[in-house]
């Protein structure tokens, strides 16, 4: 009845807007309105028509504070906007509408649904960012755009907020599941796959948060001080690929400040680089609510899009105008990008959403790329696939409530349903202990119902940041309740009960993380190392296996426990159909295939950035010094020899492969080089292998890292015996450094080494080619300076 209601309200819409174009002018089509007509001229026409005050308007908060407004949204706290009964229309005289945003990245969030409402339109739980980064799976990551963007497209948004691709320099941070990798070339791959799947539905991706937020401590204050080299390399180098392969319609800036200035205030960042270095022809918006920083100088800056918009900052940019401070001119080339997202959007061409989206098509989506992306970190002595359905005596909490994404904005609410570990066992075949089954059930509806704050929220920041004033968790901790409290304690006793009536045993550990927290890297409990090792123990002295599943959102500290269990399957963040796609690995109906998109430290201490995050003062940072520089990742471990618990690029896999005839073009580079090598499936099933290419550059002038990601690929199915050829190409670019001292990419005279490999340590094969003379292959603005100096990692001090 609603989607009816919507669509005839819409029509009607549509149908008065023609008839007042009509009854202004029968005889001409204003140019905006002509669709046959240049989107450049369709822009300036209607801007032409906009008073200073509808200016203003749209560029603070989209509207907020025109008088004109039809209070058509709802907006909730977390920045979603929900249609109602149709879309805002902002200038009824000129039938302009509001920008209708939906978060992500983990798929489109409605909020959450009332409770029994069968009428409520739900929407699909994808797996986590890290978990799709995790698949090294372009055409797949396309895919997920494409069904995540039809869902946009059918609940009538027009805007997904997703997906972010910051890079993960410290496991801490607590929204590394909503970004992809540690290296800016995968990270820049996956971007570009989602891009191009959310916007082939004609919505309008927004790539977030440009740049440096690679922290929730003060974010929305605090200073990112990174060199110019290591900005251009790590931390812009995905945005750059995004952007000028992606074509992506909008950039949200982040809260952050970049070298002394907020990213949404710096014109060298927005106009100087991403404008006319990358080409960039879309839109800028702030993220939401920032709170501080000001809205001239945003505007100055190339800012199109002031999001919520506050009223102080309508009144001051309004103040500015009227005082000469900023011309008109300038807040019209900022609403040329605003009306051309505007004038691009499906419901400005007619769109009418059905709200019925085809969901059980996008489970099944959902579903195997959680599978494609989980990573089996351990297999001694074949323990998996176990492919007789035994019983399994399943513990963990989390193995009966899933983990299925992060916390804050980035989390998907609106869901229908979610399949836990436990059940997706049972619709495997597999047995599982109803006792233990029950015991877990018990605990966890224990913690539901007495809805104690969870120990990590208990203290007075916490507090403080979620309004809580007793002992009762806010209603919003729903999805917070379970992951965040104790682990149960299962005494030792029970455990040798439990394996009396059990095969095997499963433990799964959970962690969640999320926005405004450094909770990514949780250390483990004593309660889970002691079930870990009690389970094990018990069953290991009467010759049964432990799997022990992963159901985290990042890095994760493995080494104090990793040698307990036979097994470790790495099942991410999943999404709503986590447990079916565990059950897919386990049972061998899918080979894994996944591999790590970041490093697996022996400890923390061991990560680049550990002596320096999140800044200084520790306890309130003001500055971020960025000290470890290029060497962010497996570029660290690799060139300073620090061992980890598992490498860049790391998973096994239920078959073997073989490397061989690796090729290059030219044993003298020159423009560009064509790289082969093959892939066979050695082993006696079925399988995928992700392959990776590794350049080693010399180092004439500046110092470079061990090795760099330079290109990578997944095999399709190969069937045993089975075979498939491999290309690469390499261009000026990927052989180039930055020179912070000249402002320009420069690929050193040398001998280069590829390096092709199953992951960064386990290099398959080499070969060498010769560049004869030094490239600049591209001047770029000398901008973005550090506004401290500051003394860097370098390989001379080690």
């Amino acid at each position: 009845m609603k989607a009816r209601l919507i669509i005839i309200l819409t029509a009607l819409f549509f149908i008065a807007n023609c008839q007042q174009s009509n009854a202004q002018d029968k005889n001409e089509t204003p140019v905006y309105k002509d669709i046959k007509k240049p989107i450049e001229d369709r822009i300036k026409d209607l801007i032409s028509k906009l008073t200073l005050e509808e200016k203003i308007g749209l560029t603070i908060g989209d509207g907020r504070y025109l008088t004109t407004v039809e209070p058509k949204l709802v907006e909730t706290g977390e920045g979603i906007i929900k249609p109602s009964l149709n879309i805002k229309l902002l200038i009824p005289r000129l039938g302009i509408e509001g920008f209708t945003h939906v978060n992500g990245p983990s798929g489109v969030n409605r909020g959450n649904p009332p409770d029994e409402d069968s009428k409520f339109n739900y929407t699909t739980a994808f797996p986590s960012a890290t978990c799709l980064a995790a698949t090294w799976d372009i055409k797949l990551i396309e895919e997920v755009g494409k069904v995540t963007g039809n869902e946009v497209l059918e609940y009538g948004f027009g805007l997904s907020k997703m997906p972010g691709l910051n890079i993960h320099r410290d496991p801490k941070c607590g929204r590394n599941f909503e970004y992809y990798s540690e290296d800016p070339l995968l990270s820049g791959k996956m971007t570009v796959a989602m891009i191009h799947g959310l916007q082939s539905n004609g919505i309008g991706a927004v790539i977030k948060h440009f740049v440096a937020n690679n922290q929730e401590t003060n974010r929305r204050t605090y200073n990112a001080v990174i060199s110019q080299r290591a900005l251009r390399e790590i931390y812009l180098r995905g945005f750059e690929i995004a952007v000028k392969e992606g074509k992506p319609k909008s950039i949200m800036t982040s809260y952050n400040r970049l070298n002394g200035f907020y990213t949404a205030e710096d014109p060298t960042l927005l106009l100087d680089i991403t404008r006319q270095e990358w080409g960039f022809d879309g839109l800028f918006m702030t993220d939401f609510n920032m709170y501080y920083g000001d809205a001239v100088a945003q505007v100055r800056a190339g800012t199109n899009l002031i999001m919520t918009g506050k009223k102080y900052e309508y009144e001051e940019l309004k103040n500015a105008l009227k005082n000469k401070v900023i011309d008109e001119s300038t807040l019209d080339e900022n609403l040329y990008y605003n009306i051309k997202l505007k004038l691009e959007a499906p419901s400005m061409k007619g769109f009418i959403p059905s709200f019925k989206p085809d969901l059980e098509a996008h489970a099944k989506i959902a579903r195997e790329s959680a599978a494609d992306g989980m990573v089996l970190l351990k297999n001694e002595n074949n323990t998996l696939p176990v492919k007789k359905r035994k019983t399994i005596a399943v513990f963990g909490k989390t193995s009966y409530d899933l983990i299925l994404s992060g916390t804050g904005s980035g989390t998907v609410d609106s869901y229908k349903y979610k399949i836990n570990i436990n059940d997706g066992l049972k619709s495997a075949g597999f047995k599982v202990l109803k006792d233990l089954e029950n015991n877990y059930t018990k605990y966890i509806k224990k913690l539901k119902s007495d809805n104690i704050v969870p120990p990590y929220f208990d203290t007075p920041k916490h507090r403080k940041d979620n309004g809580i004033k007793g002992d009762q968790a806010p209603s919003h901790f729903k999805t917070r309740l379970v992951a965040f409290s104790k682990e149960q304690v299962i005494s030792k006793a029970d455990i040798v009960k439990y394996e009396s009536k059990s095969d095997f045993a499963l433990i799964t550990l959970g962690r969640s993380a999320g926005e405004n927290y450094e909770n990514g890297y949780l250390p483990i409990t004593q309660v889970e190392l002691e079930l870990v090792k009690n389970v094990c123990d018990i069953y290991h002295a009467k010759g049964k296996k432990v799997i022990v599943v992963l159901n985290v959102g990042g890095v994760w500290e493995t080494a104090s426990w990793r040698d307990y269990p036979d097994a470790i399957l790495l099942a991410w963040q999943p999404g709503q159909e986590g447990g079916y796609a565990v059950s897919d690995i386990l049972n061998g109906t899918i080979n894994p295939s996944g591999k790590l998109p970041d490093s697996f430290p022996l400890k923390y201490e061991d990560v680049p950035s550990s002596n320096s995050f999140p800044g200084v003062p520790a306890e309130n940072p003001v500055n971020s010094f960025y000290e470890e520089g290029i060497y962010v990742g497996y570029r660290y471990y690799d060139s300073f020899n620090v061992p980890t618990a598992y490498e860049f690029g790391y998973g096994m896999s239920y078959t073997t492969f073989d490397y061989s005839d690796l090729n290059l073009s030219s044993t003298s580079f020159s423009s560009k080089m064509k790289v082969t090598v093959t892939v066979k499936n050695t082993g006696e099933v079925a399988g995928k292998e992700i392959v990776q290419l590794y350049l080693a550059a010399p180092s004439q002038n500046i110092e470079k890292p061990n090795q760099e990601l330079k290109g990578f690929a997944k095999t399709k199915l190969l069937k045993p015996g089975e075979s498939q050829q491999i290309s690469f190409e390499l261009d000026e670019r990927a052989l180039a450094s930055f020179w912070s001292g000249i402002s320009a990419w420069v690929a050193d005279k040398g001998d280069y080494e590829v390096r092709i490999g199953a992951s960064s340590k386990n290099i398959r094969l080499k070969d060498s080619f010769n560049l004869p003379k030094e490239i600049i292959v591209e001047k770029v603005h000398d901008v973005l300076n550090p506004n401290f100096m500051m003394k860097e990692l370098s390989r001379s001090d080690n």
